[in-house]
């Protein structure tokens, strides 16, 4: 049962992780990707949710934004950054604002925020996406539609 919890709990965790790069759903700004997706917070197991205090529901989504860095050898290393943003119709004219707040898990920083859906939309994603403090934040706009299973 524990052991079941905690591969359960690891699997959750590298999945909420790595969303960003399984979607490939990226923005490349210089030497920078910027990581994004979203997704309805049903499909996060339960100890996942509970760990890190986010609602399951058909009706909630999350949206993981995470930062790589590109070296000079070609690989990759995690950066920290700071993520503000907005969300609404594809007018922008009713757009809320996203609260972010930090999750780590190992070495992997990540900025996430859960927003409501609504079946069938289209939601217009505005984020500003600070990694670097001596430059302006990279603006990254996304629309992405979410559907309701009942």
């Amino acid at each position: 049962m524990i052991r079941n919890s905690l591969a359960a709990l690891a699997m959750g965790l590298a999945l909420l992780l790595a969303l960003p790069a399984l979607a490939q759903q990226y923005e490349q700004v210089g030497d920078y990707q910027i990581h994004y997706s979203a997704v309805n917070t049903s499909f996060l197991p339960e100890e996942v949710a509970r760990e890190h205090g986010i609602q399951r529901s058909q009706v909630m989504a999350l949206l993981n934004v995470s930062v790589m860095e590109e070296l000079e050898d070609g690989s990759t290393r995690p950066v920290m950054a700071s993520v503000d943003g907005r969300i609404g119709g594809l007018e922008g004219s009713d757009a809320t604002p996203l609260a972010f707040r930090s999750l780590r898990i190992g070495d992997t920083p990540s900025q996430v925020a859960v927003f409501r859906i609504h079946a069938d939309e289209p939601m217009r994603f505005d984020l500003r996406v600070r990694y670097d403090r001596n430059a302006a934040p990279a603006e990254v706009s996304f629309i992405q539609r979410f559907y309701i299973d009942r």
